[in-house]
């Protein structure tokens, strides 16, 4: 099923090339919680009318009700279609209606107590939106960076080109990303590759910190993919004021961005490139 929210939202970015900077407006994926509880079944009969949290995920809004009967079947929940008896929205006055789908289990579908303990972003009512997911992670520690680093434009252009030099990887396999660190004057520190874009990110991360690098205060993040809102996450947590993306951030990515003081780059490609967040760090 379509939810009623649109997949794609247009903002205002500042937009870098051979021709200077510009105000363009531009089209983003949207990316925004969605939150699953669980009601009926054997394990969670009779816990309430409201079910129990289960598990959270970041989604582009749209078919929600697969997505979460395809996640049930992956952790082993449910294994035919009459073991869910309804997929339902979650409604009332302050609830956000289609960023929270209950899921009603038939009767002899059983629910191991461990698998409920996955869930990790916790909330107290039926429903998180962008500012929840905002508030968990300055919850969990993360604050505003107040780091003054700038950056040439001229630089952050050719940062793609420099990380996929050091890319040994990917060229031979095509099949990996990176994420790399480089200083204000584009000097590379440290890069990592992995099939997995949030792995690369952790993998330098891990690096910088083996070595005493964190917080990395005047560094810049490269990664070879788009952004989400768990890498600008993990960027700001590590202390990077500038993160540089090949690939496009989403909706909720630039948020984040905005509300902890990052520099956010988007589609660094070929000398040009888009400021979502905090263009007052660019030269």
């Amino acid at each position: 099923m379509m939810g009623r929210r649109s997949m794609v939202r247009r903002i205002d970015v500042v937009r870098y090339s051979a021709e200077g900077r510009r105000r363009v407006r531009d089209t983003l994926a949207v990316e925004e919680p969605l939150e699953i509880r669980i009601a009926g079944g054997e394990a969670v009969a009779g816990r309430g009318d409201a079910g129990l949290p289960f598990s959270v995920t970041m989604r582009t809004p749209g078919h929600d009700f697969e997505l979460v009967a395809g996640l049930l079947v992956g952790e082993g929940v449910v294994r035919r279609a009459d073991d869910i008896v309804s997929l339902t929205y979650c409604t009332g006055p302050e609830r956000q209606e289609y960023n929270t789908v209950e899921v009603l289990l038939s009767d002899g579908v059983s629910l191991d107590a461990t698998v409920l303990r996955r869930y990790v972003l916790v909330s107290a009512s039926c429903g998180v939106c962008g500012k929840a997911s905002i508030d968990a992670v300055r919850a969990a520690g993360c604050e505003a960076l107040s780091d003054h680093t700038v950056v040439d434009a001229e630089v952050v252009g050719g940062l793609p080109d420099r990380l996929l030099e050091d890319q040994g990887g990917f060229a031979r396999t095509g099949g990996l990303h990176a994420a790399g660190v480089f200083d204000a004057e584009g000097a590379v520190v440290a890069v990592r590759e992995d099939v997995g874009r949030h792995n690369a990110v952790d993998k330098v991360v891990g690096a910088l910190l083996l070595e005493g690098g964190l917080p990395a205060s005047g560094r810049v993040l490269v990664v070879s993919g788009r952004v989400s809102f768990e890498i600008v996450q993990k960027a700001v947590l590590a202390g990077f004021p500038v993160l540089v993306a090949v690939g496009a951030p989403s909706t909720l990515a630039v948020e984040l961005a905005r509300a902890l003081g990052q520099t956010l780059i988007g589609f660094a490609r070929g000398g040009r490139f888009n400021v979502y967040a905090h263009p007052e760090r660019l030269r």
